[in-house]
């Protein structure tokens, strides 16, 4: 992702709408098309990078580390590292991520409420 500068226009208005809507406040923490993909396997409990990555074939090595790295500096995740050869990272949620659990589940049920239906193939 490109840096966006700091007294830039587009980080002007997002701060200010920060400020004054708290949908704002949280789909800049967990919008985009990734992020909610990744948080709604975490639910179900801890992963390492790899089953991550094959819960979600479609997503880039980049864009997962990257938003991984996001999350984990929003307080969403948590990345745990063991000093061991091969190195053993795994992530989770934090206590701030599982307050999502909510907003997560209440997508899903509005999902199966409209008729979506998981794709075998």
């Amino acid at each position: 992702m490109t840096a966006i500068k700091e007294n830039s226009t587009l980080n002007e208005n997002r701060k200010s709408s920060q400020a004054s809507c708290p949908v704002s406040f949280v789909m800049n923490k967990i919008g985009g098309h990734w992020k909610p993909i990744i948080l709604y396997h975490l639910l179900s409990g801890t992963k390492r990078y790899s089953e991550l990555k094959k819960l979600i074939p479609a997503i880039t090595e980049k864009m997962l580390i990257q938003h991984l790295k996001q999350m984990q500096e929003d307080n969403l995740v948590i990345r745990e590292a063991q000093n061991v050869v091969p190195p053993h990272v795994t992530y989770s949620l934090s206590k701030e991520g599982e307050q999502l659990r909510i907003v997560l589940d209440a997508m899903v049920e509005w999902a199966f409420a409209q008729d979506f239906k998981i794709d075998e193939n």
